[in-house]
C-alpha cells in the first residue's frame, strides 16, 4: 500500500497542478488529479459543532466581501477630484491600454485554442475519458484564463482612475493623498484577485458533484498557467521597448522627463499597465491560484484517512479566508495610523507607511494562521495544529523578510544604489553599469540563503511527526511554505501595483501640460480650492515614483520564491514517484547517471536562452521605436505629440511583444515536451536546473534593475542633477535595467511553472506509451518536440535580431529601408528629425 501510493505523489504543490505520473500501470493511463474525488467536507466537524461545509460557505461570504471591498475602492477613486486636462490624459492611457489588451485576448484565445485541443486528445483519447468530463476539464481551463484576464483588466482600470488623480492630489503640496491612492488602488486589486480565485475554488469544492472536482481543478490550472504566461511575458517585452524608447530621448534630445512633445511618453504609460500591473495582476492570481490546487492534490493523494484529508482541505481554506481578512483589517489599521501621523506633513518618507504595512500584515496574518489551526484543527493528535501553523508562518515571514533584504539592494535610501551614483560620478554609464551588477549579484546571495534558511525549517518542522498521517511530509511542509509565501496575497500586489500608479502620475502631470492652461491657478482656486504648489508637487511626484520603484522590486522575488519552492515540492514528488518510495532507482538520481547530469546541463542552458531571447525581443522593438519616435518627434512649433504619432509607437510595442512572445512561448512548450519524453531522470535533472538557474537569474536581474532605476531616481530628486553628464550616464543604466528588472526576471516565474505543468503531462503521457510497448515512437516525438523548439530558439534571435548595417537598413521583414548613415545608425539623429527639432 505504502509503495502505491508513494506512486500516485508527483502532483505540483505550487507550480501548475501537475498529473500523476504514475497513474499508468499495466499500460493505462489513469488521468492523473482529473480523476480524483474529493472527500465528503460536511463530515468534518469544528469546535462549536460547525461542520466543514458551513465553516467554507463562510469563506465564501468573506470573499464576497472581499470583492465589494474592491469594486467599492475603485468607486471611490473615481469619484475623487481631478483637473479636466489630466482626466484626458488618464482616459487616453486607458484606451490605448484597453486596445493592447483586446489584441492580447484574442492572441490568448488563439494559444487556448491548441491547448483545448490538447486536453481533447489526451483525455478523451489516451485517457478514455467521457466526453462530458473532458468538457468539465475544458471548460474551466477557460475560466482560469478568463480569470487571469479580468483581474488584469481590473487591475488596468483602477490605475488609470488612480494615476490621474494622484496627480492632480499633488497640487495641493500634501504628501499624504499621494501615498492613499496609489495604496488604495493597489488594495483594490489584490483585494479583487484573491477573492475572486479564493471564490471559484470554493465554487468548486462546494457546489460541483465531488466526482468531478479533480477535473474542474486541472482545467482551472491550466488556463491560469496559459493566462498568466502570455499576459506576463508579452507585458515585460512591451513596457520595457516603450519605456527604453522613451527614456533614450532624454539624451537623443535633452529634453525633461515624460516632455508632451515626445510620441514614445504615451506608450511608456501604456506599458507601465501592460507589463507592471496586467503582468503581475495575471501572475498573481495564478500563482495564488495552482498553489492551492495543488495543495488540494497532495492531500487527496498523499494522506490515507479520508476524514483527516477532509479536515486539512477545510483548514487550508479556512487559513485563505482568514488571511483574506488579515490582510484588510492590517490596511485598514495601518491607514488608520498613516493619516493621524502624516495628516498636516509637508514632507514624507513614502516607503515607511508601506513598510510598515507589509509587517503589520504579517503579523496579522501569522495570528490568523495559529488561531485558525487551534480552531480547525486543534483535535488532531500530537500538536498538529502548531506544526502546521508554523511551517505556514514560516513563509508568511519570508512575505515581509524577502522585501526588507531588497530594499537594501534597491531603495533609494540603500547604500548599493548610493554606490551606483557614485561609481557613476567619475565612472559613466561603464561603473555605473558595474555597480548595479555587484548589487544584483550580492542580492541573489542574500535571498538565497533566507529562502534556504525558511525552507529548511519547515522541512525540520516536517519531521516531528507528519509522517504519521502522511506520506512525504516534508512535500507537504514545502507547500505550506509556498502557500505562506502567498498569504499576504492582497498586500503584496497592493504594493506591487503601487508603483505603475506613482509612474503614470509624474507622467499624466507633465502630459497634462496644466501649467500652461489659461487662467489655471485662478481655475483651481474657484472649482477645486487648491492653491497650487507647482514645483513642490513635482518633487513630490518624483520622490513618490522612487517609493514605487523600491516596492515594485520587493513583490518580484516573492513569486520567483513561491514558483520555486513549488518546483522543488515538485521534482521531490516525482522522484517519490519514479523510486517507488526511495526503494528503488536511486542511482539513478546521481551524477553517476549520464541522463541527469545532461538533464541539469540542459536546463541551465534553457534558462539563459530564455533571457537572451526576451531581451533581444526588447532590443529590436526598442531600435524601431526610437527609429520611428525620431524620425517624427516635433520640438519646435509644437506642445504636445500628435495622437497619431503616440498609437503608431504603441503598435511597434504590441508587435514586437507578440513576435517575441510567440517564439519565446512555442521555444519553450516544445522544449519541455521534448525533455520529458527523452528520459524520466533527464527531466528531472532538467526540471531541478531550471527551478535553481531560474531563481538566481531572476533574483540578480531584477534586483540590478532596480538598483539602477533608483539610482538614476536619486540623481533627479536628490541631486536635482537632470540634463547632466551624471544623468546621462544613469539613464544609461536604467535603460539596461529595464528588461533585466521588468521583461526577463519577472517571466522566469511563469516559465517555471508552466514548465512544470506541461512537462508533467507529458511525462505522464511518455511512461504510458512506454509501458503499451511504443518507445521507439516516444522517441521520434521527443525528436520532432526538439527540432520545434530549435525552430523557434532560431526564430528567437535570427527572426528577431536588427537588421542594419552602415550602408542601409532593411527593416525585420526583410523589405529595404532608407539607406542612413553610420551616425544614424549609431543612435544620432535623423536629418528630418532635425530639420523638424
Amino acid at each position: 500500500m505504502f509503495q502505491r501510493r508513494n506512486r500516485f505523489l508527483v502532483m505540483a504543490l505550487a507550480g501548475g497542478g501537475a498529473l500523476a505520473l504514475s497513474g499508468c500501470t499495466g499500460g493505462h493511463i489513469d488521468g492523473g488529479e482529473a480523476s480524483l474525488t474529493l472527500p465528503e467536507l460536511s463530515d468534518v466537524s469544528i469546535a462549536g459543532g460547525v461542520s466543514g461545509s458551513a465553516l467554507l460557505i463562510g469563506g465564501l461570504l468573506v470573499t464576497v466581501l472581499g470583492l465589494a471591498f474592491g469594486v467599492s475602492v475603485l468607486s471611490r477613486i473615481r469619484r475623487l477630484p481631478v483637473h479636466a486636462s489630466m482626466r484626458e490624459v488618464s482616459e487616453l492611457i486607458y484606451e490605448t491600454s484597453k486596445a493592447y489588451l483586446v489584441q492580447q485576448g484574442k492572441f490568448l484565445l488563439a494559444l487556448w485554442g491548441v491547448i483545448a485541443s490538447v486536453i481533447v486528445l489526451y483525455y478523451g483519447v489516451l485517457v478514455g475519458f467521457g466526453w462530458g468530463r473532458v468538457a468539465v476539464v475544458i471548460a474551466f481551463s477557460l475560466i482560469g484564463m478568463a480569470g487571469s484576464y479580468s483581474v488584469a483588466w481590473f487591475g488596468i482600470r483602477v490605475n488609470t482612475y488612480a494615476n490621474s488623480r494622484t496627480s492632480f492630489a499633488a497640487l495641493d503640496g500634501k504628501p499624504l493623498p499621494l501615498h492613499r491612492i496609489p495604496l488604495q488602488a493597489g488594495m483594490s486589486i489584490g483585494m479583487v484577485l484573491i477573492s475572486l480565485e479564493l471564490l471559484m475554488m470554493l465554487v468548486i469544492l462546494l457546489f460541483l458533484p465531488r466526482e468531478i472536482a479533480g477535473a474542474c481543478f486541472i482545467g482551472f490550472a491550466i488556463g491560469e498557467s496559459l493566462g498568466a504566461a502570455a499576459l506576463r511575458i508579452a507585458g515585460g517585452i512591451f513596457t520595457k521597448i516603450a519605456d527604453i524608447g522613451s527614456d533614450l530621448m532624454k539624451i537623443a534630445f535633452k529634453i525633461k522627463e515624460d516632455d508632451a512633445r515626445n510620441p514614445g511618453v504615451i506608450a511608456d504609460c501604456v506599458g507601465d499597465n501592460a507589463g507592471d500591473s496586467v503582468g503581475p495582476s495575471a501572475d498573481g492570481f495564478e500563482t495564488y491560484g495552482v498553489t492551492g490546487v495543488a495543495l488540494v492534490t497532495f492531500l487527496l493523494l498523499a494522506v490515507h484517512d479520508p476524514g483527516i484529508q477532509a479536515m486539512l482541505l477545510v483548514w487550508i481554506f479556512a487559513v485563505r479566508a482568514a488571511m483574506l481578512l488579515a490582510s484588510s483589517v492590517s490596511y485598514l489599521l495601518n491607514d488608520a495610523w498613516a493619516r493621524r501621523r502624516y495628516a498636516s506633513a509637508t514632507r514624507m518618507d513614502f516607503e515607511h507607511p508601506l513598510t510598515s504595512l507589509v509587517w503589520l500584515t504579517s503579523a496579522v496574518s501569522i495570528g490568523a494562521t495559529y488561531l485558525t489551526a487551534f480552531w480547525v484543527i486543534g483535535d488532531m493528535a500530537d500538536g498538529m495544529w502548531w506544526k502546521l501553523a508554523t511551517i505556514v508562518s514560516c513563509g508568511t515571514l519570508a512575505g515581509a523578510l524577502i522585501p526588507e533584504l531588497v530594499k537594501v539592494f534597491t531603495s533609494t535610501s540603500s547604500r548599493h544604489v548610493r554606490e551606483v551614483v557614485k561609481s557613476s560620478r567619475e565612472g559613466g554609464p561603464s561603473l555605473n553599469i558595474l555597480s548595479g551588477l555587484v548589487a544584483g549579484n550580492f542580492s541573489g546571495y542574500w535571498l538565497g540563503m533566507a529562502i534556504v534558511a525558511l525552507m529548511g525549517g519547515a522541512y525540520l518542522i516536517s519531521e516531528l511527526g507528519l509522517e504519521q498521517i502522511m506520506l512525504a511530509p516534508a512535500v507537504f511542509a514545502f507547500g505550506l511554505v509556498a502557500f505562506g509565501f502567498l498569504g499576504m496575497g492582497p498586500v503584496t500586489i497592493a504594493v506591487d501595483s503601487y508603483g505603475p500608479v506613482t509612474d503614470n502620475a509624474q507622467s499624466v502631470y507633465e502630459l497634462s501640460v496644466i501649467e500652461e492652461v489659461d487662467g489655471i491657478d485662478e481655475e483651481l482656486r474657484r472649482d477645486f480650492g487648491i492653491d497650487p504648489q507647482w514645483d513642490r508637487a513635482k518633487q513630490m511626484l518624483e520622490e513618490n515614483d522612487g517609493a514605487g520603484n523600491t516596492f515594485k522590486a520587493t513583490a518580484k522575488p516573492v513569486l520567483i520564491g513561491t514558483a520555486v519552492v513549488g518546483a522543488t515540492t515538485m521534482i521531490f514528488s516525482i522522484i517519490i514517484s519514479l523510486t517507488d518510495g526511495l526503494t528503488t532507482g536511486i542511482e539513478n538520481l546521481s551524477l553517476i547517471h549520464p541522463p541527469f547530469l545532461l538533464g541539469l546541463i540542459t536546463g541551465g542552458a534553457t534558462i539563459y536562452w530564455f533571457t537572451g531571447a526576451s531581451i533581444q525581443a526588447v532590443t529590436t522593438g526598442s531600435y524601431r521605436a526610437v527609429e520611428y519616435i525620431k524620425d517624427t518627434i516635433r520640438l519646435d512649433g509644437a506642445s504636445k505629440a500628435s495622437t497619431e504619432d503616440s498609437r503608431r509607437v504603441v503598435e511597434i510595442c504590441t508587435q514586437y511583444a507578440q513576435q517575441g512572445m510567440i517564439n519565446i512561448f512555442l521555444g519553450v512548450f516544445f522544449a519541455t515536451l521534448a525533455f520529458a519524453f527523452v528520459e524520466p531522470y533527464f527531466f528531472i535533472g532538467y526540471l531541478i536546473s531550471i527551478a535553481l538557474f531560474g531563481l538566481y537569474q531572476a533574483i540578480f536581474m531584477a534586483n540590478a534593475g532596480g538598483a539602477w532605476d533608483n539610482a538614476k531616481k536619486i540623481v533627479e530628486v536628490d541631486l536635482h542633477a537632470k540634463g547632466t553628464a551624471l544623468h546621462e550616464a544613469t539613464i544609461v543604466g536604467d535603460t539596461v535595467g529595464d528588461p533585466y528588472k521588468d521583461t526577463s526576471s519577472v517571466a522566469l516565474n511563469p516559465v517555471i511553472k508552466f514548465t512544470t505543468l506541461f512537462g508533467l503531462l507529458a511525462v505522464e503521457l511518455a511512461v504510458g506509451l512506454t509501458a503499451q510497448g511504443n518507445q521507439v515512437l516516444v522517441y521520434w516525438l521527443a525528436a520532432a518536440f526538439l527540432a520545434a523548439s530549435a525552430f523557434f530558439v532560431h526564430r528567437s534571435f535570427y527572426g528577431m535580431r536588427i537588421r542594419a548595417s552602415l550602408e542601409g537598413d532593411r527593416d525585420d521583414a526583410g523589405e529595404a529601408a532608407p539607406a542612413s548613415s553610420g551616425d544614424e545608425v549609431a543612435g544620432g539623429r535623423s536629418a528630418e528629425a532635425a530639420a523638424r527639432a
